[in-house]
């Protein structure tokens, strides 16, 4: 054997050492085992598990990880469903691109331009969730207001993947969710991209915590809610609540120390800082997800019933107590509270057609404010009280509109590319106006899928949305009025489909 040929196989031998762990992955091991460059730089990278600190030393150069295909390093294995992924990341390298990346990483395969989520840390402090939903197609991303040094996190549940990320020492914060189409078993590790061909940047992952729950079975899964609160500046979001439950539609009380949710058929409060919920008693009447407070914030209006005929409207003391009924013909399904306290409004179906709706408070006869073919729902007042601002389905995609509160002067207020626009919530200050939107194809408003939360403002009739969340949601997420009294922060719901305990 010549000399060149010997050193080249004991090179080749202790790099097998280096990246093969122990059966079974035992924790002074790698836990990803396997390295490859992707894309036209693949050549011109190299990465080591290093068992002494525990940690992935990886070196990359690479165009980028973006557009339609990438090129970058990776450590990596199989996982075959569920998993979550925690890591830390520091650049060993100060200098470079501004938008040199780093993060965890899942693909459906080891191509350039195959689908795949990552949470990516960039040079200059940005972190954003990154994903290419079809093969060859565009990437996208979710940005998050929070900048490193912080712990990031991705997570497959089914094929809803959820970025997280915390700051040093603080609690967990969710960037985003949405559904990505990636087959059973997938790529997870740790992606490294100097974003110049030329250049080779390395990055250290540190206290990587990998836990393999497994493929899990629809029949295994239950529900896990995330009450959330996302800062309207920023967009910053933080936990209030989440549990292996199904609850939905937070309001927040006027002194802004509480928020209201229901689940179960039953309501609740809690405090905005977190803590246990409290349940406020409604009697005999089963609540379904609508429920908001009077002006006053004394009293609250309730959809629910106490049999099992359709919803009607009833109001209840904040405190709890036995139900007074508003509003009897079923179904009936209430939304706003005029800024007097004397009227609601509310979606109801008579003779076959679901409209908008008002009442005294009262009680008393009913007065119908729309009347177009389909689905008129969501309706909820400007705290002026000069409109009702409500959703439409009549020009064939379901939008937001406003009207005058006798239901005249009703013109659309939806903006931007085409979407599925539900349940409209102006705030407080009458600044804004935040909505539910889905995909344009997706009628009605179904739980289970992604959704983001936009906000318009109410005096710029030119101004695009603002995406203020991404998330997967729908039906629970944000279906009754939700901001803050002070106008700066909105609450709402986001799920996730999870393995039982």
């Amino acid at each position: 054997m010549q000399p060149h040929l010997s050193r080249y196989v004991l090179a080749v031998l202790l790099a097998a050492l280096a990246l093969t762990p122990p059966k079974g992955r035992a924790a002074s091991g790698p836990e990803f085992d396997q390295a490859i460059g992707i894309g036209p730089s693949a050549d011109k990278g190299a990465g080591e598990y290093q068992a002494t600190s525990k940690t992935y030393r990886i070196s990359a150069s690479g165009i980028n990880m973006w557009a339609a295909s990438d090129d970058f390093y990776l450590m990596y294995r199989k996982v075959a469903g569920d998993f979550s992924l925690t890591v830390d990341v520091n650049w060993a390298t100060g200098a470079g691109n501004a938008h040199k990346k780093a993060g965890p990483i899942v693909r459906a395969g080891l191509a350039p331009d195959d689908v795949y989520a990552d949470v990516a840390q960039h040079g200059e402090g940005l972190i954003a969730l990154q994903f290419r939903r079809t093969k060859g197609g565009e990437t996208e991303e979710v940005r998050t207001p929070i900048t490193a040094p912080a712990k990031l996190r991705l997570e497959r549940t089914g094929n809803v993947i959820s970025a997280e990320v915390a700051k040093p020492g603080g609690a967990f914060q969710p960037v985003g969710a949405l559904t990505i189409d990636l087959p059973d078993t997938a790529f997870v590790g740790l992606a490294v991209c100097s974003h110049d061909a030329s250049d080779r940047q390395t990055a250290v992952f540190s206290n990587v915590a990998m836990r393999d729950i497994g493929p899990v079975p629809a029949s295994d899964r239950t529900t896990e809610s995330t009450l959330e609160i996302v800062t309207v500046r920023t967009g910053e979001r933080r936990i209030v609540r989440r549990a292996l439950e199904h609850f939905e539609a937070p309001n927040w009380s006027r002194d802004g120390r509480e928020l209201i949710y229901n689940g179960d058929g039953r309501l609740y409060r809690i405090p905005v800082a977190g803590g246990a919920p409290a349940l406020i008693r409604t009697g005999a009447v089963t609540l379904n997800n609508d429920h908001g407070l009077s002006p006053d914030g004394r009293t609250l209006a309730i959809s629910g019933e106490t049999d099992k005929g359709d919803s009607q409207i009833w109001t209840v003391p904040l405190a709890g107590g036995e139900p007074h009924r508003v509003v009897s013909a079923r179904p009936s399904y209430w939304h706003g509270w005029s800024p007097d306290g004397k009227t609601l409004a509310y979606c109801a179906e008579r003779n076959g057609n679901f409209d908008v709706y008002t009442i005294p408070v009262e009680g008393g006869e009913e007065r119908r404010l729309t009347s177009a073919d389909g689905l008129d729902d969501g309706p909820d007042y400007s705290p002026d009280g000069q409109w009702i601002y409500f959703n439409s389905v009549r020009t064939g995609t379901m939008q937001i509109w406003r009207m005058r509160p006798d239901g005249s002067g009703q013109v659309q207020v939806s903006r931007g590319e085409l979407s599925a626009d539900w349940f409209p919530h102006p705030s407080p200050d009458n600044e804004w106006i935040v909505y539910l939107s889905y995909d344009k194809s997706v009628r009605e408003h179904p739980a289970n899928k992604d959704v983001r939360l936009k906000i318009i403002p109410v005096n710029a009739s030119n101004a695009e949305p603002r995406v203020l969340a991404t998330l997967f949601g729908g039906q629970g997420t944000i279906n009754v009025p939700s901001w803050s009294p002070d106008s700066s922060e909105v609450a709402f719901v986001s799920y996730r489909m999870v393995k039982k305990k």
